[in-house]
């Protein structure tokens, strides 16, 4: 069995669910995990990491390495090293580098190490990073250097294009979701107009909530039954909280349940009636990929309402699974929230739509077979060279 060194920054925090399923759900292949810092242990175990070597710091030859022979930090510091010999011991086959910033980082290793290696992208790390002049740069480098590039959406494709990725480079990479764990439930339409509308997410601007709240806001002023429940954590935290409030919305209208686990968010999708995911991009130009949490809610058959944004229309069929509007944009929104519930027939049809989607197009067997299949193209690459 051909092996993979799984490497990834910080294995993992919170949000990287979808990196611990494919980790943890390979068939044909073994894996260990290469990382800097280990964390959510009990939430993500997994038994074969590495913590990446320190590094002993040897004056002479750093000085001789950098100002002599002019090579990247990532040679004169040693990393070069101590990450060649731990891929060594463990007779890596390959490497896969989870988010472009990584592997932007491991560059100059990637182009010294004789065997394949695969970069995949996921949103964030295709936009500029102003704590780090020149990455844009070293990023067009990496999209030349590495045989194979994947991300999770055809439009992060097209943004990697943009970015000088040649097109038959580019491998999808869908995110694979446990339908097991998210079962699809019938639902019964609510009385008294008591709609339960759900997010969850990472509390940061591109997820939309300001837009979302608004949107909700306008909703249950004619729907005072209804409720919003907001899953997960984040820095707008306590701006979202105020915002609820300048909307006049009581506490008892709007939750904040912080980070709920599998089970826990399987629950609240499962007591909801629609999923709510209004993303935009920042004026840093930070993007979806396709979020997690809609597709699990969609697998548990909740209908989409959500904008034209990122990777989401791949997932969301507008009219069919559910309604997308543009970025930004609350008049929208709102009207889309009132045209799902009020017309007849029209929310349960599209709630059973958005489940047979994900069965057809989303579940975990099928993308991890297609993630396994990019390994075995990088093996042959290695043997044609």
């Amino acid at each position: 069995m051909p092996t993979v060194a799984s490497y990834c920054t910080t294995f993992l925090k919170p949000e990287m669910l979808h990196i611990y399923r494919q980790v943890t759900g390979l068939k044909d292949f073994g894996t260990f995990v290469v990382t800097r810092e280990r964390k959510c242990e009990e939430k993500f175990p997994f038994d074969d990491v590495e913590l990446a070597p320190g590094v002993r710091s040897n004056f002479i030859r750093r000085f001789w390495l950098k100002h002599v022979k002019h090579e990247p930090p990532i040679v004169y510091r040693g990393e070069y090293g101590v990450l060649n010999r731990l891929l060594e011991r463990r007779h890596a086959d390959l490497m896969h580098v989870y988010f472009g910033h990584t592997g932007v980082h491991l560059l100059p290793f990637i182009q010294r190490w004789p065997k394949p290696v695969v970069v995949s992208f996921h949103g964030m790390d295709v936009q500029p990073r102003e704590d780090s002049p020149g990455y844009i740069d070293r990023l067009r480098e990496l999209l030349q250097t590495v045989p194979l590039v994947m991300g999770r959406s055809f439009s992060l494709m097209d943004r990697l294009i943009e970015l000088g990725c040649p097109p038959e480079k580019f491998r999808l990479n869908r995110t694979g979701i446990p339908l097991a764990n998210f079962p699809a439930i019938e639902r019964a339409r609510p009385a008294d107009g008591a709609w339960h509308f759900v997010q969850a997410c990472r509390l940061i601007e591109k997820k939309g909530l300001r837009v979302a709240l608004e949107a909700f806001a306008r909703f249950a002023s004619f729907y005072p039954a209804a409720r919003f429940t907001i899953a997960g954590e984040g820095p707008l935290l306590a701006e979202l909280k105020a915002y609820t409030s300048e909307l006049g919305l009581a506490e008892e209208k709007v939750t904040f349940t912080g980070f709920l686990d599998e089970a826990g968010l399987c629950a609240l999708y499962h007591d909801a009636h629609v999923f709510l995911h209004p993303s935009h991009v920042t004026a840093d130009q930070n993007q979806e990929g396709i979020p997690n949490s809609m597709l699990e809610a969609m697998a548990t058959g909740l209908p989409v309402v959500a904008t034209l944004h990122g990777g989401i229309p791949e997932a969301v069929e507008h009219g069919a699974t559910g309604l997308l509007s543009p970025e930004r944009d609350v008049d929208a929104l709102h009207e889309h929230l009132v045209q799902l519930t009020i017309e007849v027939g029209r929310w349960e049809k599209m709630g059973a739509a958005a489940a047979a989607a994900m069965r057809e197009n989303f579940e975990q067997g099928a993308q991890i077979r297609r993630l396994e299949n990019v390994y075995r193209e990088l093996l042959e690459v290695r043997g044609k060279s």
